[in-house]
C-alpha cells in the first residue's frame, strides 16, 4: 500500500502539485491539518487505486474538480474546512462505492444531488444551508466512530455562527440515535439467528474497512495466523498480555497483541475509537497500527512485524550494533517521541519508554511502539493518577511518587535510554555489572564527575565509539534524567541537542540550576527512590508496575 502522508498540524503551506497525477499506485491521500492553498489539482482523477483522501482543514479553493468522479476505487472523502466554491460535481454524487463524503464549512453552492454513499455531510456551506435547518442539510446519517468534525477550528474566515452549531449538534444527536438503534437491531438480529461472532477468512464480504484502512480483523484469521496462538509464536510478553508473529493470509507476516482482560469494562465502541484515533498518530518513527479485532471476550492490536526485534533484544545479541546505528536509533526514538508530544492532536504520553518498547525495522531504523497502549487501558483504571505504570529503574521521581505523569516523564525515560544505548545494559543491571550498588543514574553522575566515560561504554564495542559524541550524549541523558521536571528539557530540545544544536548552552544553564538549588532542597538518588525495590533479587531484571500502561 503506498500512503501519501502530510504530518497534520504542521502548517504545511504551497499548492498541491498537478504532477500527484503521475503517482498512480497512491492508496491514500492524508494532508488534513495544514495551509495548502489553491485548487484541488483535477490530476488526482488519475489515481485509480485511491481508496482514502482527506484534503480537510487547509485553505483550498475553486471548484471541486468533476475528476474525482473517475477513482472507482475510492471510499473514503474528506474536503471539510476549505474554501471551495460551485456546485457540488453529480459525477461525485455517482460514487456509488463512496462510504463517507464530508463537503462541510467550505462555500459551495446549489443544487445538492443526492448522494448514494452512507454518510455525508453539507453542513456550513451558506449558499445550500443558510440556516442549517433545510433538508438538504441533513444527509448525515452514521458518522464513522473516529471522525469529529471541527467545527470550532479552521480558517477564520468561514462562517461558524451559532444556527450552524446548533444544526450540527442536532444531526449528530440523529446520527447517534440511529447508530444505536442499529446497535440494538443487530443484536437482536444475532441473537435470533444465534449468528458466530466471527466469519469465515475467505469470505471477504465481511471484511471491513475504517479511518486510513484501519481493517478490523476476524478473530478466526488471528487465530489461523497465529496457529491458535501457540507458544512458539510467542515474541514477547508484558503486563498488557503476550505479543505473537502471525501470518495472514496474503502471506505477510505481522505482530499481533492479545490484550489481556479483553473483555472488561470499557466497551468496544470506546476501544474502536480510540484505536482510530491512535491510527493517526502517524510518523516514521512510530509503530504502525494495522488494524485490530473485537469479541466479546478478546481485544488484538495488529502491528507490522519487526524483524530486527527490539533495542533490548539486539544490545544483547550479535553482531553487536555498531556505534553510528546506536546514535541513529536515539535520535529516532527521540524524534517519534517529539510526534507524540508536540505534534499529535491530542498529544500522547507513553509512560514506559525503555529500550524494550524500541524496535527496529528491517534497516535498524528505530520505531517507538507501545505508545497507544495507555490511552487503550486506562478506560478500565477507576484512577489512572494513582496506578503508576511503568519499569522500575526508568519511572521520573515525581511520577513514582504521585502518580502524576506527563511529557516529562517520557523524557526522563529516554534519558535512561540513552544510558542504555551506551552501556549495553538494562537499567537495573548496570549497577550489578559494575559491582556497584544503586541504580545506573547514580553511577553514571559519578563517572562523569570524575571524567572516566570510558567505564561506560558498552565494552562489546571496545574501542570502536566516538569519545566526543559520547560525552555529549552523556550530558544529554543527565539533562533528561534531572530530578525535577520542570528542568528536564522538551524532546524538540532534545532532538536539536542530538543533532548538535544547543547542547553546551543548556548544560551550562543546568549546572547554574543545580548548583543553586541543591543548598535547599536535597535530591534524593535514584538507589533512595528505589530503596524498596533495589535489592540483590531485582537488580538483574526490569520490574514492570501495574500492568500495562
Amino acid at each position: 500500500m503506498i500512503i501519501l502522508r502530510g504530518t497534520p498540524s504542521q502548517n504545511l503551506s504551497g499548492t498541491l502539485s498537478p504532477s500527484i497525477g503521475n503517482l498512480t499506485n497512491l492508496e491514500i491521500v492524508l494532508l488534513q491539518n495544514n495551509r495548502i492553498t489553491g485548487p484541488i489539482p483535477a490530476e488526482i482523477g488519475k489515481l485509480k487505486k485511491l481508496q482514502t483522501i482527506d484534503l480537510s482543514d487547509n485553505e483550498f479553493t475553486n471548484k471541486i474538480p468533476s475528476s474525482l468522479g473517475q477513482l472507482t476505487s475510492l471510499q473514503y472523502m474528506r474536503l471539510n474546512n476549505n474554501s471551495l466554491s460551485g456546485p457540488i460535481p453529480q459525477s461525485v454524487a455517482n460514487m456509488t462505492q463512496l462510504a463517507f463524503v464530508d463537503l462541510s464549512f467550505n462555500n459551495l453552492s446549489g443544487p445538492v444531488p443526492r448522494f448514494p454513499s452512507k454518510t455525508f455531510n453539507i453542513v456550513g456551506n451558506p449558499l445550500i444551508c443558510p440556516t442549517g435547518s433545510e433538508r438538504e442539510c441533513h444527509g448525515m446519517t452514521l458518522m464513522p466512530m473516529s471522525m469529529t468534525l471541527n467545527t470550532t477550528q479552521g480558517d477564520s474566515t468561514l462562517p461558524r455562527s451559532k444556527g450552524h452549531k446548533v444544526a450540527l449538534a442536532i444531526s449528530t444527536s440523529l446520527g447517534c440515535i440511529s447508530l444505536l438503534i442499529f446497535g440494538l437491531a443487530l443484536i437482536w438480529w444475532r441473537r435470533r439467528h444465534n449468528q458466530e461472532p466471527f466469519f469465515d477468512v475467505k469470505d471477504r464480504h465481511h471484511e471491513e474497512v475504517s479511518l486510513g484502512n484501519l481493517r478490523k480483523f476476524q478473530f478466526r484469521e488471528l487465530q489461523i495466523a497465529t496457529h491458535n496462538f501457540s507458544n512458539k509464536n510467542i515474541l514477547g510478553k508484558g503486563g498488557f498480555g503476550h505479543v505473537y508473529k502471525g501470518q495472514l493470509q496474503d502471506g505477510s507476516c505481522v505482530a499481533v497483541k492479545r490484550l489481556k482482560d479483553g473483555g472488561a469494562a470499557g466497551g468496544e465502541r470506546q476501544f474502536q475509537t480510540e484505536v482510530e484515533m491512535i491510527s493517526l498518530a502517524v510518523h516514521r518513527n512510530l509503530l504502525r497500527l494495522y488494524g485490530f479485532c473485537m469479541t466479546p471476550t478478546e481485544k488484538l492490536l495488529v502491528y507490522p512485524y519487526m524483524s530486527n526485534g527490539s533495542v533490548a533484544s539486539r544490545l544483547k545479541a550479535k553482531p553487536v550494533l555498531d556505534w553510528a546505528i546506536r546514535k541513529r536509533i536515539a535520535l529516532g526514538a527521540a524524534r517519534g517521541l517529539l510526534y507524540l508530544h508536540e505534534q499529535c492532536d491530542p498529544k500522547i504520553i507513553h509512560r514506559d519508554v525503555k529500550a524494550a518498547n524500541i524496535l527496529l525495522d528491517d534497516c535498524c531504523e528505530a520505531v517507538v511502539g507501545d505508545f497507544g497502549l495507555a490511552k487503550l487501558l486506562d478506560h478500565q483504571d477507576s484512577h489512572v493518577t494513582t496506578a503508576v505504570r511503568g519499569t522500575v529503574g526508568h519511572i521520573a521521581p515525581e511520577y513514582l511518587s504521585t502518580g502524576q505523569s506527563s511529557e516529562k516523564t517520557d523524557v526522563f525515560g529516554f534519558g535512561i535510554l540513552l544510558l542504555e544505548l551506551i552501556t549495553g545494559q538494562r537499567a537495573l543491571e548496570f549497577g550489578k555489572a559494575a559491582n556497584q550498588k544503586g541504580a545506573m543514574l547514580d553511577w553514571v553522575k559519578k563517572i562523569n564527575q570524575e571524567k572516566k566515560l570510558e567505564m561506560l561504554i558498552d565494552k562489546d564495542l571496545k574501542n570502536n565509539y566516538d569519545r566526543i559524541e559520547l560525552e555529549e550524549i552523556v550530558k544529554v541523558a543527565l539533562l533528561c534524567t534531572q530530578n525535577l521536571p520542570g528542568h528536564r528539557p522538551k524532546m524538540s530540545e532534545v532532538v536539536r541537542m542530538l543533532e548538535g544544536d544547543g547542547l553546551a548552552e543548556k548544560w551550562e544553564a543546568s549546572q547554574g540550576v543545580e548548583s543553586s538549588t541543591k543548598y535547599r532542597t536535597p535530591e534524593l538518588s535514584s538507589s533512595e527512590r528505589y530503596s524498596d525495590l533495589t535489592d540483590s533479587s531485582l537488580l538483574g531484571q526490569a520490574i514492570e508496575l501495574s500492568g500495562p500502561r
